[in-house]
């Protein structure tokens, strides 16, 4: 395994800023883990950098990136490494008409990545098919197997999300060969079913694939509104209390909310434009995307500092007009 020296992170990243790693990595299997580890001090583990910002001074420590490949399907139930282009995955299954996953069409990065995220899109996350997740533990050296619970996944995050603990070598899913309901109203309004109705695979990653695209949460070299690290922060789950501050701020306003267990969940985008911000405004070099407003972008050469200014008065701003607080969906690393 080849370590190299001072590595610049930004090219490495969807949103294309950041400094350099002190060591960097790239993992093939546990023995290349073992290897890396050897030196001890901070480590990161690097999927398709799409959910990530790096501080421009960079992370001194080792940076690793997944390269762990392979995909074994045994009927419905199927293994994946950590290394492989989560939507390439995606539509592999589609393609083999195995249900489960295909709303979550288009998300960038690597399937190392999507359980620490629990990511998910337009009614789906992963820990709905996810059985298993095999890791290195760095506490106890040895690979292991975890079950969901033990993953601790809820809304946007697990026990994975700012734990050095594990690293992350592949996933165990069960798919179906039946067609899931859509559940997501834009989605289904798309498809042109109605909510809960069916609609055939292949269709549901193509409208999946032009909705992304058209709030630029596809990266295309050619779209500026994709370089981003996708939404920035997540829709806030809030108690009963919360709610009605809410809408005693705003006598008469229908807003978007949906059920979550006990709770009530929000739409972030939805806020930050009710709070006085819009798609297209710009900071300098940074700015919210023309397409969504939970997207924050580089419009070039912006640094890391200029980014999290305007992530920092877009939390203020939600906070001090609405009363909701916004938390970051990437993760943020390194030191400025």
């Amino acid at each position: 395994m080849r370590v190299d020296l001072n590595v610049a992170l930004a090219p490495r990243t969807t949103l294309g800023i950041g400094g350099e790693a002190a060591r960097f990595a790239k993992i093939e299997s546990v023995r290349d883990i073992r290897d890396a580890l050897a030196g001890g001090g901070n480590i990161l583990v690097l999927g398709g950098g799409s959910n990530l910002v790096v501080r421009d001074g960079g992370f001194d420590g080792l940076v690793v990136q997944m390269a762990i490949p392979g995909i074994s399907v045994d009927d419905t139930r199927v293994s994946v490494s950590a290394g492989v282009v989560w939507d390439d995955f995606v539509g592999q299954m589609v393609d083999a008409k195995l249900h489960g996953i295909e709303c979550m069409s288009g998300i960038p990065g690597l399937v190392g990545a999507t359980p620490m995220q629990n990511v998910g899109a337009y009614g789906q996350e992963v820990s709905d098919t996810i059985t298993a997740v095999r890791v290195f533990d760095r506490e106890s050296g040895r690979v292991e197997t975890m079950t969901p619970a033990q993953c601790g996944f809820a809304y946007r995050t697990s026990n994975f999300k700012g734990s050095e603990r594990w690293i992350i070598l592949d996933i165990e899913l069960q798919l179906s060969r039946h067609p899931k309901p859509i559940r997501y109203p834009e989605l289904a309004a798309a498809l042109g079913v109605g909510a809960g109705g069916m609609a055939p695979i292949s269709a549901v990653r193509k409208t999946v694939l032009a909705l992304r695209r058209k709030k630029g949460m596809v990266v295309d070299p050619d779209d500026p509104d994709s370089r981003s690290a996708g939404s920035f922060f997540t829709n806030p789950i809030v108690d009963a209390d919360t709610l009605a501050q809410l809408e005693a701020r705003l006598p008469g306003v229908t807003f978007p909310r949906w059920p979550a267990g006990d709770k009530t969940k929000l739409s972030a985008g939805w806020l930050i434009e009710r709070a006085g911000f819009s798609k297209g405004d710009t900071r300098g070099k940074v700015g919210i995307s023309s397409k969504h407003a939970l997207a924050l972008v580089n419009l070039g050469g912006a640094t890391a500092t200029e980014l999290l200014a305007l992530a920092r008065e877009i939390q203020d701003g939600v906070r001090d007009r609405l009363g909701i607080e916004l938390h970051p969906e990437p993760v943020i690393v390194g030191h400025d």
